[in-house]
């Protein structure tokens, strides 16, 4: 039996507020990342930052905020009260010290625990704040938390008050990472659509938004560029203290953007719950008709904002927000509030009835579909043919977060996976061989197709997509031309039924090496022919050079390296809604064989270049 190290005193240690950050990372920020995700750490930090600007907005104080990112570095300034003078170094850099617990000066915050710009100042490899207030400034320095140098004094050119700061990431947190400029965009847009008046000027480019939620849900329906795929016209409203835009889709599942003074909660939380729950009442209400909340639902695309003083969220990072005592006023308020929308719009409310009627009608045909399709499964096997489940899955707390189910050709491929896998968390699905196009089909041809049915079922999104088993869904096909086809089916699939795992950012391409270059001493695994090459130049002319055709011929060994912590993973991005039937048409519709064989032959290429 081992013997356990001593536990006395001397193993009792105190970290610093900022030792403790940067130890505990996750805590404070979620996940790391290295660019490639828009929940990764880095655009943490921007956030953190500039939503200290925007309560300075909230506040009505300042109408702009400057966001600059260049060269791995964030520039941010807004035009507010700045920090005061004497406590610029504490607000930076000491945990629990801000002006966010007064409700006098900061009533509708969402950073108010103290930690925010603190978290920010500990992961930068270099940090500096300056703050001007009436013709007088205080600047600080740190590096990684620590402070190097300080100063104050008055200005000699006259400048507008407010607060300035610049960071870059450390990369001894973060690694090597990269800002991608479209994720921020989004970002910057949503600050205008959430606080109308305001104009961000991020990279030179300006965003102002004049209506809202209106302009967001405009925007991601494509309204705006004559290409809607609106059924009725977006609907809309604002209070004191919530704002919400909504409309309907011909586009399966349905789809919300929620936010909390400001914040975007990417995981909903009481406030998007009491929203459904008042839309549905409106509109049962105004037809007076028990309607069921799927048929008004299906298809649905909203967007809901609220204003509380005292926000619980369930993280640092304010995904979800828990505030249980909301929902009364909320659901009365969002009830009357689309209720007398549709007296005020009786064609829209026409067009919105038949909707409903369409969904009640497929509704029924899918629950017939569904009944003979469970009762032929129920005939072949209890278990989901194909599938090597993993044990913790993404209901199931802090392990379930890290739940991935990889989806894969054949029984090769998948041989080396489910040998290699950590069960724990790693589920398998293997595909046994090409799938149905199902572009411009209907949701019960799913049910006719064996393949697809039991993939659905293994991702446990037939009742619902809030049911998704794994908190990942990694397509990890081969990098050929049959593999890049596989793909697009598997993609086409999603987006055609379920489009909000990917605009949800839940799906991933596995990216696996392409070559392996080898000597006696030491081997590397090359992802495109310049990495070969190189490798080639490092190791020797007369390395072996070896080139991996399909998944199947990678060793588990090997494998497990290639889906252990240092995976590579290609998130599948859409950034709105209104891409989806265009990105479809273009890849799946009907195109000529020639269209559709270069289109595969770019692909292959792009990813191998």
């Amino acid at each position: 039996m081992a013997k356990n190290a001593d536990y006395d005193e001397s193993k009792i240690k105190t970290l610093s507020s900022l030792e403790h950050i940067r130890l505990r990372t996750g805590m404070y920020i979620g996940r790391l990342g290295d660019g490639s995700n828009h929940d990764d750490g880095i655009y943490v930090l921007i956030k953190e930052v500039v939503d200290n600007a925007v309560d300075e907005f909230i506040m009505g104080n300042g109408k702009s905020i400057d966001v600059e990112v260049k060269d791995g570095t964030v520039k941010v300034r807004d035009y507010g009260r700045g920090i005061p003078l004497g406590k610029l170094v504490e607000c930076v850099s000491v945990i629990n010290t801000g002006a966010k617990y007064n409700d006098d000066v900061f009533q509708f915050s969402v950073g108010l625990n103290g930690v925010g710009t603190k978290a920010v100042n500990a992961l930068s490899s270099s940090f500096r704040i300056v703050t001007i207030r009436d013709g007088e400034y205080a600047e600080a320095f740190f590096e990684r938390g620590a402070l190097l140098k300080q100063r104050k004094g008055k200005l000699k050119e006259n400048q507008k008050n407010g607060t300035f700061a610049e960071f870059t990431p450390d990369e001894k947190i973060f690694g090597t990472y990269q800002f991608n400029l479209e994720f921020i965009e989004k970002r910057m847009k949503g600050y205008a659509w959430l606080n109308t008046g305001l104009t961000i000027n991020f990279n030179g480019k300006k965003y102002i938004s004049a209506h809202g939620l209106l302009d967001l849900l405009t925007e991601e329906t494509g309204a705006d560029d004559g290409g809607s795929e609106c059924i009725y016209p977006i609907g809309y409203y604002k209070g004191q203290h919530v704002e919400f835009a909504f409309t309907h889709t011909n586009n399966y599942g349905e789809q919300y953007f929620s936010f909390v003074n400001g914040q975007f909660t990417s995981d909903g939380g009481s406030h998007l719950s009491a929203f459904k729950e008042g839309f549905l009442k409106g509109i049962q209400a105004y037809f007076k008709k028990d309607y069921k909340s799927e048929d008004i639902r299906e298809g649905s695309i909203a967007a809901i904002a609220v204003k509380i003083k005292n926000p619980v969220f369930e993280s640092q990072t304010k995904n979800k927000l828990g505030n249980s005592d909301i929902r009364a006023w909320l659901v009365q308020e969002c009830k009357s509030a689309v209720e007398d929308w549709l007296f005020k719009n009786p064609e829209a409310a026409k067009k919105l009835e038949t909707k409903i009627l369409a969904n009640e009608s497929l509704r029924t045909e899918l629950n017939s579909v569904k009944k003979e399709a469970r009762e032929a499964a129920k005939k072949i096997t209890i278990k989901i043919p194909k599938l090597k489940d993993c044990k913790y899955h993404l209901q199931d707390g802090l392990h379930g977060a890290e739940s991935t189910i990889f989806i894969t050709e054949g029984d090769s491929a998948a041989g080396s996976m489910v040998t290699s896998r950590d069960v724990m968390t790693q589920a398998i699905f293997a595909l046994r061989g090409k799938l149905e196009n199902m572009f411009g089909k209907k949701r019960t041809d799913i049910y006719k197709n064996a393949e697809l049915y039991n993939m659905m079922m293994a991702l446990g999104i037939e009742s619902d997509i809030a049911l998704l088993r794994y908190a990942r869904i990694v397509i990890a096909t081969d990098a050929d031309f049959d593999g890049f086809h596989i793909r697009n089916l598997i993609l086409t699939f999603f987006l055609s039924y379920f489009e909000e795992l990917v605009t949800g950012g839940k799906v991933f391409i596995l990216e696996t090496p392409l070559f392996r270059v080898r000597t006696k001493k030491e081997t590397q695994y090359c992802y495109t022919e310049k990495e070969r090459d190189t490798a080639i130049q490092e190791l020797g002319s007369t390395s072996e050079v070896t080139r991996f055709k399909g998944l199947g011929e990678i060793s588990p060994k090997e494998f497990g390296q290639f889906i252990g912590p240092d995976i590579k993973l290609v998130p599948v991005a859409i950034n709105a809604l209104k891409a989806v039937p265009q990105v479809l048409t273009f890849y799946m519709g009907k195109n000529t064989p020639e269209r559709r064989e270069y289109i595969m032959k770019n692909l292959v290429s792009e990813e191998s270049a």
